[in-house]
């Protein structure tokens, strides 16, 4: 077992990725907002995460491909080649450099709810940490270091949601009983674009092939994948409850992370902005190393460059990143926003993604005996759908055209 264990680790940089400033954010509002109401959101998420990031592990595993390369090879020769190429770098290399931004400032805000007298660290200082990790090249620092941090948000946020104490009976009915409104829409997007997030499934084919050097490993593979995602989403269940119970509910517009520890003052005096404070700078330090590491994967294996952590425009890749939000975080915007626009953002893209690895795990060339069944091609297909509609709907709903 303790062997078994030992051999679990790709997971958690999924996990760490979609638990990062974005989630805290988008789970905090929506329990002040709507108290438990949207934990169906959460739970839908998390199996459709481990859909389609069970598609990407194995892809990495049994046809020793990452997403990109994955992509290169099937359309070799093809027109659309380059659509696919500029879609991928559109999405993923600028559509992380938006998150890196979110990721940095959240992780600053982390410092500010603080109250320690003469804190007052800069944005650089996140950005040198994430660069000392990744340039050091070493895969298993990395992994611990992520394992560490994430260990600590999830100490954070569940020990807090059981110190308060919610109505349980009311959490189950959140969980278990979907709801969704016009008011909540863009919410419900936001909460999936916050788990289901696309640079991960580029992320975790690319380390699990890695990790993972033959076919007897699936099995941990899928063990791997299947904990770490599960425990991100009761993180995030955790975070929601926590607010709803210190906001009761109630519709309040969210200024900054601070007014979770301020709301949170009652319940647990002057401890609040210690535990918002450790779990939101763990959030964007964590999601900081994966955006830029998930960015560099996809990018040099679509474009058939070498993508490996020595490699170095693997590493001009992934310091692209890093230096692209550190420049969009020092823009001045409000945090809340950048945020959340990242998060809802990925959540419409995310099925254009999902739709290019169901095709890919079809293929019998590549994945043989492993590839998709006829089952998991109707439940990968309702995943996406699902997805498809949810981000058509907050469309509509930004331009105030009401279809459905």
């Amino acid at each position: 077992m303790l062997k078994k264990l030992k051999e679990l680790g790709p997971g958690i940089l999924v996990a760490a990725a979609f638990i990062g400033p974005g989630t805290v954010t988008t789970a905090t509002i929506a329990g002040a907002k709507t108290g438990y109401t949207l934990l169906w959101a959460i739970l839908f998420s998390v199996i459709a995460t481990t859909f389609l990031q069970e598609m990407s592990v194995r892809l990495g595993v049994i046809a020793k491909l990452g997403v990109g390369e994955a992509l290169r090879k099937k359309t070799q020769g093809s027109f659309w080649r380059i659509p696919v190429i500029v879609l991928v770098i559109s999405a993923i290399l600028i559509g992380n450099a938006a998150y890196e931004a979110g990721n940095i400032t959240g992780a600053v805000l982390g410092f500010k709810v603080s109250e320690v007298a003469g804190i007052n660290p800069l944005i650089v200082g996140v950005v040198v940490l994430a660069f000392l990790l990744l340039f050091s090249g070493k895969y298993k620092l990395i992994e611990k270091s992520i394992l560490g941090l994430v260990g600590v948000m999830g100490l954070v946020f569940l020990v807090t949601a059981i110190i308060l104490n919610p109505d349980w009976s009311q959490v189950l009915r959140g969980l278990f009983l979907p709801s969704v409104s016009e008011d909540n829409t863009l919410l419900v997007v936001g909460i999936i674009g916050t788990t289901v997030v696309p640079y991960n499934l580029f992320l975790h084919a690319s380390t699990a092939k890695e990790k993972w050097k033959n076919s007897k490993s699936l099995k941990v593979a899928r063990l791997d994948t299947v904990l770490s995602i599960v425990l991100g989403g009761i993180i995030t269940m955790a975070i929601l409850v926590v607010s709803a119970v210190a906001f009761e509910g109630k519709s309040k517009e969210i200024q900054d992370i601070s007014d979770l520890s301020f709301q949170l003052k009652p319940l647990l005096g002057s401890w609040s902005s210690s535990f918002v404070s450790f779990g939101f700078l763990a959030a964007g330090i964590s999601s900081a190393i994966t955006a830029p590491l998930a960015a560099a994967f996809a990018t040099a294996e679509i474009l058939g460059w070498h993508s490996t952590l020595s490699s170095k425009k693997f590493k001009l890749i992934w310091i692209s990143v890093l230096v692209l939000g550190l420049v969009f975080a020092s823009l001045g915007y409000r945090p809340t926003q950048l945020i959340l626009f990242s998060q809802v953002a990925n959540g419409i893209l995310l099925p254009v993604i999902a739709a290019f690895l169901l095709w890919i795990v079809n293929d019998r060339e590549l994945l043989k005996t492993h590839k998709n069944n006829f089952w998991l091609n109707i439940l990968s297909g309702i995943v996406i759908l699902i997805c498809v509609l949810l981000g058509l709907k907050s469309i509509f709903s930004a331009f105030s055209i009401h279809v459905f």
